[in-house]
């Protein structure tokens, strides 16, 4: 199985926010956690909320967490209201279930991680987070 590297997660955010920036998006927070939740590598960019750091962190671990995207989770929380919020309360409020949280996959599907991006519109982060982890050469997973 591969690991993710520092190195690899620092083009993610980098790609990620390149893309936002050539799409003239609002300032995005960029995180990618590793397979075990745990924070690899995130970047705010000038003029990003504060509170998006949260945010862009909760869409990714809730995504590795449930082994699904934070897309499907929204998914879920639409059909399955009082399940998700049970979710979300004992995840101590850790899980954002609206697009931007994206599993990062290699060529053999294993999960390597997972990059969340809060910033724009919930559909545009995602958009980003799909764009690094491709320039990267792993599969996005939505």
């Amino acid at each position: 199985m591969t690991d993710l590297t520092l190195q690899q997660a620092n083009q993610i955010i980098n790609h990620a926010i390149a893309i936002a920036r050539e799409l003239n998006m609002n300032p995005l927070t960029v995180v990618v956690l590793d397979s075990s939740g745990h924070l690899k590598a995130l970047q705010r960019e000038d003029g990003a909320s504060m509170i998006r750091q949260q945010i862009a962190t909760a869409k990714a671990w809730g995504a590795v967490n449930m082994g699904v995207s934070s897309r499907g989770l929204e998914t879920v929380a639409q059909q399955r209201p009082d399940f998700m919020n049970a979710l979300i309360t004992i995840a101590d409020g850790k899980i954002m279930p609206v697009p931007g949280g994206v599993l990062i996959r290699d060529a053999d599907n294993h999960l390597l991680g997972a990059v969340g991006i809060s910033g724009d519109k919930s559909d545009q982060d995602e958009r980003c987070a799909i764009a690094g982890i491709e320039a990267v050469g792993f599969f996005a997973s939505i």
